[in-house]
């Protein structure tokens, strides 16, 4: 499992992508609404890493408003290698320049962080499945598509490790 700094979505982009997941669930797809007893909520990961020190991040962070009330659309679905299905977040100017702001912060701090989410690398989205079986993809992105296209308001952000039960509120 990995730490996340998730920024959440409105109550209605919430709903709607919690009616996707039970959607793909009725197709037999594992969603992220049934991994580690449900703690999951739809969100938009900033930052990754194996694990996360709470109070560094914090530090780390102090005086920066994570939780910016950006708006996000989310025009297309995807899949990253390994089967796994997300919605895609348009990359705006705005979004990325908060993200390398988060990004260098935490980078100046000496947090170390997954490869993949730095700036210039990241691909914005929202995950749905982590291993949709092959013979159920196109099903699963038809799923999708119904959703779609989807306009969301960040409304808030915490520093998450489902696994280890720490869910650090961001401001």
């Amino acid at each position: 499992m990995v730490a996340a700094l998730e920024l959440y979505l409105d109550t209605d982009a919430t709903r709607r992508i919690r009616v996707l997941w039970d959607a793909l669930e009725s197709e037999g797809v594992q969603s992220m609404r049934s991994l580690l007893e449900q703690r999951h909520r739809p969100h938009v990961s900033l930052a990754v890493a194996p694990r996360f020190d709470p109070d560094r991040v914090a530090e780390a962070l102090a005086g920066t408003v994570v939780a910016r009330p950006l708006r996000l659309e989310f025009p297309h679905a995807g899949q990253f290698v390994g089967r796994v299905l997300w919605l895609g977040v348009a990359p705006t100017e705005e979004l990325l320049a908060h993200h390398r702001l988060v990004h260098d912060r935490l980078a100046a701090a000496g947090v170390p962080l997954a490869e993949h989410y730095r700036p210039g690398r990241w691909v914005p989205h929202c995950t749905l499945s982590m291993r949709v079986p092959n013979t159920l993809m196109a099903a699963a992105v038809r799923r999708c598509l119904e959703v779609l296209p989807l306009t969301a308001t960040v409304v808030g952000a915490a520093l998450a490790d489902h696994a280890r039960g720490i869910s650090r509120p961001l401001p």
